[in-house]
């Protein structure tokens, strides 16, 4: 039984008893969320060495961190380096996104090195392998294309993104509205070159099926990708992005049925005043499964900083509903991250989750902020640092500009209004 039939029948897997005592919540209520499919707990048996995770409604709102190689750039040991900077740094899963190199050997070493969630998007290394026998996109082969899907499975990858709800009718509705960027999901990409070269339906559509065996067979959680997503703020929330939806609201519950978990991958590229309806529409119409969304990204404008106009539609995204965040670096649209980008991305991120836990009144991410209040009225530097996000840079910033005196810093030195109060009031503040 996979985990979904096992919690549907009233038990409690290890896995999901091990992700409510890392999360700090009860384990039959985890259960019960898993069931009804709100949330998901992505963990190949495959995986050894996993932590299990739980991803979903009522939970701590989760970061994922995107490494892997390129056709220009795959050194394997450099990827492992972001996977450590990605986990240092606080990221609850990983994906593979590689295209370049000996991707069955960077995947590998990711699985056998990574303690959290792994995830891959299999039709990217289809593609490159039919590009490597000179056939390109449209040589690819139904059978070669599930062949690759299984290999990552049995590899021990813990999730997938599969574009399954980019149908042809999706593609009339595109080509009928008309759009600013077109598709710029590269999966989406090439399932469109694909289906229209052939005139034939996507295939990870019109074999769904095929692909809920393997899912089962390996306890692998589908995240249903956004082949559709809006690549700049003038496309966002238009008809073919929601009737993408749409889809992959239907294909959950025939996923459900088949006791394989589910979350949902959104947009993208969305102004502030439209993150709250994407957020409602997506819970609505695909039953409240997990919301997994990149970004949104606020603007289209921030070359170089995308990693923070992702933080501020993530935190609003997170705070309104969404349950994981995926995060962007300062290279997003200009060149494959290094590994200082990656860590800065998944800090950047993490603040954006730690936001919207608290405006969602998560117990952990409030004494969390008031323990750091309180270090801060008790000139407790250590404690600030060790409570910090990233406190890696808080001791960097600390160190660099020591204060002449040591319970102050040097901004605003011996005229510190917290140490003000309480020299005043022998230490015991207002």
């Amino acid at each position: 039984m996979t985990l979904m039939e096992q919690t549907k029948k009233g038990l409690i897997p290890e896995e999901v008893e091990r992700a409510a005592r890392n999360e700090g919540v009860d384990p039959q209520w985890l259960a019960e969320k898993v069931s009804q499919g709100k949330v998901v707990v992505p963990a190949n048996p495959k995986h050894k060495g996993l932590k299990p995770c739980a991803i979903g409604e009522g939970l701590r709102v989760k970061v994922n961190a995107n490494i892997g190689t390129s056709s220009d750039r795959a050194i394997v040991e450099e990827e492992l380096e972001k996977l450590r900077a990605s986990v240092e740094a606080g990221a609850d899963t990983v994906m593979d996104l590689s295209t370049g190199g000996d991707i069955d050997a960077c995947r590998r070493t990711i699985l056998e090195n990574s303690p959290v969630p792994v995830g891959t998007v299999p039709i990217y290394q289809a593609v490159v392998e039919e590009s490597e026998h000179g056939k390109g996109i449209i040589g690819l082969t139904v059978d070669n294309l599930f062949e690759v899907i299984e290999r990552h499975a049995r590899d021990g990858v813990d999730f997938m993104t599969v574009h399954c709800g980019l149908t042809m009718a999706a593609l009339e509705m595109l080509r009928a509205q008309g759009r600013v960027t077109d598709i710029v999901s590269r999966g989406g990409a090439f399932l469109t070159h694909w289906m229209l070269h052939h005139q034939k339906e996507n295939p990870l559509y019109e074999h769904f099926d095929r692909l809920l065996e393997i899912a089962r067979k390996y306890e692998i959680t589908l995240s249903l990708g956004d082949g559709l997503r809006p690549g700049c703020i003038a496309d966002a929330t238009d008809r073919a992005q929601i009737h993408e939806l749409m889809t992959l609201g239907h294909l959950t519950k025939l996923a459900w049925e088949q006791g394989v978990q589910v979350m949902i991958e959104g947009p993208g590229h969305v102004p502030l005043d439209q993150i709250e309806a994407n957020v409602l529409l997506q819970k609505k119409l695909c039953h409240s499964a997990p919301f997994y969304v990149l970004g949104p990204l606020v603007t289209d404008v921030a070359a170089g900083y995308d990693h923070v106009a992702c933080a501020i539609g993530g935190a609003l995204a997170a705070a309104c509903g969404a349950d994981f965040l995926c995060y962007v670096t300062p290279a997003e649209h200009l060149c494959l991250p290094s590994v200082e980008d990656v860590r800065e991305g998944v800090v950047v991120t993490k603040i954006a989750a730690h936001a919207a836990d608290i405006a969602r009144g998560n117990k952990a991410a409030l004494e969390r902020d008031r323990k750091m209040a309180m270090a801060r009225k008790n000139l407790d530097w250590e404690a600030q640092i060790s409570l910090a996000i990233d406190p890696k840079k808080a001791k960097q910033y600390r160190e660099k500009s020591p204060p002449s005196e040591e319970d102050v810093c040097t901004m605003c030195g011996k005229y510190c209004a917290i140490r003000q109060v309480k020299d005043y009031f022998g230490g015991r503040g207002l």
